[in-house]
């Protein structure tokens, strides 16, 4: 499953640099392409302080055509310190994420449906993540309309 998540990473990746402009904060966005759909939202609150830099960060859900298999991706915008939990909070429910040294600025769960499930329940998703040099940011994300846009990706994406 990870090896194709790293291959889907790669050609995601691709495809996010140039529709990156349809997410929006705050928003639940859905994209088709012709191998593989995903939602995806920006935060609508960062604590990261003013005077450091950051790259983009958002998550996305994403399924290959033909495939069954929702799979969470979250960009930090940074390297995670890989010594470090990536903290998802739902509402009142963690999990734990992780990163690997060849894809530093993702995170991954092996508990997508579970994740996913506390999505839809859910209202507010804050992630918590370390970055190699020690800034702890702490991202938030609104969960209203992504049962919505989860079920579009479900429907719309065989």
């Amino acid at each position: 499953m990870k090896i194709t998540a790293l291959i889907s990473v790669v050609i995601l990746v691709i495809f996010f640099t140039k529709q990156n402009f349809s997410m929006e904060k705050g928003k639940w966005s859905f994209i088709k392409d012709d191998n593989y759909c995903y939602i995806g939202s920006y935060p609508v609150k960062s604590d990261l302080p003013e005077t450091k830099k950051r790259g983009n960060n958002y998550i996305l859900v994403y399924k290959i055509i033909g495939s069954d298999e929702n799979i969470i991706q979250i960009e930090a915008g940074y390297k995670y310190n890989l010594q470090s939990k990536i903290n998802v909070k739902i509402d009142n429910t963690n999990f734990i994420f992780y990163s690997t040294e060849d894809s530093s600025e993702t995170a991954w769960t092996d508990d997508d449906n579970k994740v996913i499930y506390a999505m839809k329940k859910g209202l507010e998703l804050t992630l918590t993540g370390e970055s190699t040099r020690g800034t702890i940011t702490n991202d938030v994300y609104t969960l209203k309309g992504f049962t919505s846009a989860i079920n579009q990706l479900n429907e719309d994406c065989k």
